[in-house]
Order: C-alpha cells, then structure tokens, then sequence
C-alpha cells in the first residue's frame, strides 16, 4: 500500500538495494538487483505473475535467487515459490530449483483491517491521494499542508458520496501531483490510473480473505524464509508537543494515527495473527524474541500504521522493532545537514510516527537481512 517502484528518477528500494549490494560484497558475492515496477494494487495473482515474468526474463542459468518483497510484495513473493502454486505458468518458473530465500519485510501474512477499508470506494479515492502524498514526500520533500489536511479529513470519516466533498479529494490529488517536475508526471499518471482500475489485493489482504490464503499454499522445502517486523509507538501528548512549531508534522501525525487506528480495528473473529499453538511461527522463542524488542509482549492491535505487528511475522523473524510501515525501507526523518548528499540518498520521511527510527536501526536491520540471504545461499 502507497508504495511503487521507480517513479520518474526516484527509486522507491534504493536505500535497501545499495545496503544489500554493499553486504553481499564484503561477504566476497554480488548481488545484481531487480526492482520490479508492479501493479500497485492489482491481485496477488497478477502481481506475482509480473514477478515470475521479470525472473524468468532477468536471471542467469545456474545464479542463486533471492526473493525480497516489502508489503504486499511478501505475499507475492510466497505465491510465486509455493509448490501448490498453480496459477502461474510453468514455463515461468523454470527457476525455481535455483531459488535460495524468501524475505518479507512488514508484509501481511494474516491481513490487515486497513485493507478492508481501502477496499470501499471511499478508501479506493483515499488510497490513491496517501499514494501521491507518498510519492511527493520521498521524492522532494514536499508535503503541501493543505492536501494532507484534506486527507485526514476523509480519514476521520468524511463522506464521499457528497460530490463537493470528493472534488475537494481530487484538488488535493492535484495539489500534491503539481509539485512533481514534468518528466515524473506522466508515470504518475500511469500509477494513479492502475490504482483506479484494479483494486484486486485491497480485497485480497482482508483478514477473511488471508485466513484462506494461509491455508492454501505453503512454503517450498529447501528454501530459507525469513521476516522482518515493526510496530510504531502508541500516541502519546509527548509526541504531540514535539510537533508545535512544525504545522506539516502536526498534521502528519494525526494523518498517520488515523491509519494506526483503522490497522488496530482487529475482529477476534479474524485476529490478523497466527494461531497460538501453531509452530514455528508463534512459539516460546519467538514470543521471547519480541519480549526483548518491546520490553513486553506484543498485543493484537498493536501494529506499524499499515499491516499489524503479528501479522508481519513468518519463517525465521530476522529482525524486529520500532519503526513504521515505510521507515524500514530507509524512508525515515533525518535531520543531518543534506546540501552534499545527491537527492536519491537522503532519508526522507513518509509520515511522522514518533517511531524515532535511525541509522543504526536501518543497519542492524539489513544486516540481519543479508545474513540471512546469505545463509539461504
């Protein structure tokens, strides 16, 4: 959700590309990446259908290959390697013998209420102005207050079904859209209109439909499966007093604990979580494991503004703790001087979380990352 390729010149993995390429060197490998510009919201099936495409296309005879899927790319990831997968066609998975691990990153293995959500018109118009803001912030830094205003406005519960009210949704897309240079505008254009038309895995990574999902396809024997997991802090009136001054950063953390909210809204019908007495994904070890990343023992709601923290977990939990849903992508504040640094280097922030995320995070997480791709080789 809200992520994407390349858009224009913007590489939306460079940070965890150029991370991963580094280690991989120094542990005497090179790693050749492939980023895929997939269907942003298009069905799990189409978009891994895409992934076996760029493989087969990309991937020398005989190369190790590691699968590395953020979000929703998680489940894509697991889809295309399933040896009960049967929707994709033979001849492009042809490379399945030389695969070697499996990495999700804060993916929704079990679904997340905000999926639900997004799923409704409202949240379809919605999904696509949070896109842009995305786009925008990480790009250039631009986060035009008056179009986030407007956003959380919706999110709060404003009715689409009044015209005026979408319009003002639309100007606020266009706002954000005329702070873009030209030569980014029209792959904007092509992003936003595929989020228009295909809203397939928004109905998909529901928790109803993820209870399906789990027990339909499995994880491929031989193949080394490993997670990331994180969770953003609960508001708090600290969080709120570090904002005064910075008008954009008041409203973007209202903006991001309305997300935090709507991905809290857990049904202990479908509680986005493995089942207690399943292993190995919510044993003893694990449970230990987020004791020490958290001082306490995670609950249901507690989550990273997009999917639940529980539902992130699968496989080997590589690494685990505070962050949100976008700052384990290297998409996080830093206030270190950038007049030096080229644009596509800098840390930028996605929403403000009072996750406090940094630089050693960032690297301890990749670390772990590539230790266990490594391991998988």
């Amino acid at each position: 959700m809200f992520g994407f390729g390349r858009l224009g010149s913007y590489n939306y993995f460079g940070h965890v590309e150029r991370e991963l390429v580094a280690r991989f060197a120094a542990a005497g490998q090179e790693l050749v990446v492939h980023v895929i510009n997939d269907l942003p919201t298009a069905s799990i099936r189409r978009r891994a259908t895409r992934l076996a495409e760029m493989v087969t296309k990309t991937a020398p005879a005989g190369a190790s290959i590691h699968l590395l899927g953020h979000s929703t790319g998680g489940i894509d990831a697991r889809l295309v390697a399933s040896p009960t997968t049967c929707s994709i066609p033979s001849e492009l998975l042809a490379w399945i013998p030389q695969l070697r691990s499996v990495t999700t990153m804060n993916t929704p293995h079990y679904g997340t209420p905000l999926a639900s959500f997004f799923a409704t018109s409202r949240g379809q118009h919605l999904l696509a102005a949070l896109s842009m803001l995305t786009f925008a912030a990480l790009t250039v830094g631009a986060t035009p207050l008056r179009a986030m205003s407007v956003i959380l406005g919706f999110l709060r519960g404003g009715d689409l079904a009044i015209p005026f009210k979408l319009a003002m949704l639309d100007r606020s897309i266009s706002t954000l859209s005329g702070v873009l240079d030209d030569a980014s505008g029209a792959d904007v254009r092509v992003y936003l209109t595929a989020i228009e038309e295909d809203q397939g895995s928004m109905l998909q990574l529901s928790p109803e439909s993820m209870d399906l999902v789990v027990a339909g396809f499995y994880d491929r024997p031989g193949v080394y499966y490993q997670s990331t997991a994180s969770m953003s802090p609960s508001p708090t009136p600290r969080k709120w007093l570090n904002t005064l001054g910075h008008p954009w950063r008041s409203v973007s953390l209202a903006l991001f604990f309305g997300l935090h909210h709507l991905t809290a809204n857990i049904d202990e019908r479908y509680p986005c979580a493995a089942m207690r007495d399943t292993t190995p994904f919510a044993g003893d070890a694990l449970e230990a494991q987020l004791v020490r990343a958290f001082d306490r023992s995670p609950t249901l709601e507690d989550n990273d503004g997009v999917t639940p923290l529980r539902s992130q977990l699968w496989g080997n939990v590589a690494w685990v703790g505070l962050g949100d849903h976008l700052d384990v992508l290297g998409h996080y504040r830093d206030d270190a001087p950038t007049d030096d640094i080229a644009p596509e280097l800098r840390h930028r922030d996605w929403l403000t979380s009072g996750s406090a995320f940094n630089y050693q995070q960032f690297t301890a997480l990749l670390d772990a990352v590539a230790t266990g791709m490594l391991t998988g080789a």
